[in-house]
């Protein structure tokens, strides 16, 4: 991994020149302030001249199943793997799944407005409650009207305190009070990820206390733009995704598409309206069900 540090007088200004040098491919480590601007540490993954895959004697697709994750708006060349043999074991094959590591790192939860952040967090910090953990609730979302309401909202049901930290520095000094062995989960501003000085912001959110990124991400969106999405937030840090409104969404190219092309854990998924219920670890068995239920025949 190429590693380079950028200043700027301004968080554009450092954002622009890492994106003419090491191109929208950059992920962005770390940030900071100095006297004279800004700092940014940016890395950039190099293209790996990879020996050819051995041969493999797979089973040519079916017709049927590649009709189906077609109809989903699965990505052509993934549908191709996707339609080869049981549909469960193609999907653990092609994308890769895992739980949040709430125990390990603080989880910023990330995304575009109205994915779903907010009720994602209230739903996990029911969960830990409910497992006889308590965990440290922050929203940085100082924009959004009556964004620190609804979360308190439900952190009152939960006998649970809602720290408000919609900087930085108020989210370090928070975090600084965290007792030790303490889940912390971070509600963030829906953002453009395709705005340099949103990015940043959301990479300085990250860097502040070491967080795990979650991408939210609405099931239902069009693969397509799910797919530029999700490449957007990879580049300012995601590396999980939650994909929301799994219940009512019929094509679910969305979340796939968007897996694949932010190379991101698939985490969990949300199947109802419960802040109890309504979350639940997205597996390939569930995913392959649904795929299954919701195409036309």
């Amino acid at each position: 991994m190429r590693l380079k540090l950028f200043r700027g007088t301004t968080i554009t200004e450092a954002m622009a020149r890492v994106r003419t040098e090491l191109g929208a491919e950059a992920l962005i480590l770390a940030t900071r302030r100095v006297g004279d601007g800004v700092e940014i540490t940016a890395a950039l993954e190099p293209e790996e001249d990879l020996p050819p895959p051995p041969r493999q004697d797979r089973p040519p697709p079916n017709a049927a199943a590649l009709a189906r994750l077609a109809w989903h708006g699965v990505p052509e060349a993934l549908g191709h793997q996707l339609a080869q043999g049981d549909l469960t074991h193609a999907l653990a094959r092609s994308l890769t799944f895992a739980a949040l590591p709430l125990d390990q790192h603080p989880l910023l939860v990330v995304g575009p407005p109205g994915a779903g952040k907010t009720l994602t967090i209230a739903r996990l910090a029911t969960r830990l409650v409910m497992a006889g953990v308590t965990p440290m609730v922050i929203t940085a979302d100082g924009s959004r009207a009556g964004a620190t309401e609804q979360l308190a909202s439900f952190t009152r049901l939960l006998g649970v305190n809602l720290v408000v930290a919609s900087h930085p520095v108020a989210l370090a000094r928070a975090f600084a009070l965290r007792p030790e062995n303490t889940p912390v989960l971070i509600d963030s501003p829906g953002i453009d990820p395709f705005n340099p000085t949103a990015q940043l912001e959301l990479a300085e959110l990250k860097a502040t206390c070491n967080a795990i990124v979650a991408l939210v991400l609405a099931a239902g969106c069009d693969p397509a733009e799910s797919a530029d999405i999700a490449h957007a937030f990879r580049a300012t840090g995601a590396s999980h995704m939650i994909a929301t409104k799994l219940d009512i969404a019929r094509r679910l190219g969305g979340p796939i598409a968007a897996a694949a092309a932010g190379k991101l854990f698939l985490a969990e998924a949300g199947i109802g309206d419960g802040a109890a219920n309504g979350l639940v670890p997205l597996t390939p068995a569930l995913l392959a069900e649904r795929l299954n239920r919701s195409a036309i025949p």
